[in-house]
């Protein structure tokens, strides 16, 4: 299973919010690339970056700072999200670099887009699906929608994505661990990979994940406990490792 860092970006900062809330952040840095680089330097095989302007004004608004980094590390997968809302900004991520865009709110406000990207830009697409209480909510997770986070899931492995983003908008940055239960039951209603996000503490959050990983679970996004220290990302990554061998493609 793939331990993957994430690197939120405000106003051209590195950043962590709890539970999407753009007024409760704490500030990690204001040089996103050298943060890049620790992650690289610890052993990251991918790199989870979001828009976090972008998510709530619908369009991009710290995408110099990711070019920057796709620059910096050429040959580092790189999975983008936060105000992917057309094709033009998708095709502007994947020249300067990065290998995955993730499309979460358009995905739901307009779900052939997904089916029209996946064509356009085939494997590259990723749905992010943020829930609460099982509902996907967009807009930078400040509305919540109808729609149930298992039809939607569906939906889109039929349009061809190459995975999932699963968060728990409860559990996201807040360290209180993470909902395997949940995970887990999207993981089994589809086929494509489960990335999980929200609430990764500590090794015993890696350790309960990789317990699940052959359900469909290939990869965990990590951000608050490798900032504030709860956890260590060489260790975690470690010892997903040995738990679940070497990770190829998610």
């Amino acid at each position: 299973m793939l331990l993957i860092p994430a690197i939120d970006l405000k106003d051209g900062k590195c950043v962590r919010l709890r539970q999407g809330r753009m007024e409760d952040e704490t500030v990690f840095s204001d040089d996103p690339v050298a943060v890049a680089g620790r992650w690289v330097g610890a052993g990251a095989r991918r790199l989870h970056i979001v828009d976090l302007n972008g998510a709530f004004a619908g369009q991009p608004r710290n995408a110099a700072v990711v070019h920057s980094i796709a620059q910096a590390f050429p040959d580092l997968p790189i999975q983008v999200g936060g105000g992917i809302r057309d094709a033009e900004t998708i095709e502007a991520y994947l020249a300067a670099g990065v290998r995955y865009v993730i499309i979460g709110t358009r995905a739901v406000t307009t779900p052939h887009f997904v089916s029209d990207m996946c064509m356009q830009f085939p494997g590259h697409v990723i749905v992010g699906l943020d829930a609460r209480e099982g509902q996907v909510a967009v807009d930078g997770w400040s509305k919540l929608s109808s729609h149930d986070v298992v039809d939607l899931a569906r939906h889109f492995e039929q349009d061809g994505v190459e995975a999932i983003v699963y968060t728990d908008i409860n559990r996201d940055g807040m360290l209180s661990g993470v909902n395997v239960e949940a995970t887990v039951r999207l993981a089994r209603a589809i086929h494509v990979p489960v990335i999980a996000s929200g609430g990764i503490r500590t090794l015993e959050d890696v350790r309960a994940l990789c317990a699940v990983a052959d359900e469909g679970i290939a990869g965990a996004i990590t951000g608050r406990a490798i900032y504030e220290g709860t956890l260590d990302f060489a260790e975690g990554q470690a010892l997903a490792d040995a738990l679940t061998g070497r990770p190829g493609k998610v």
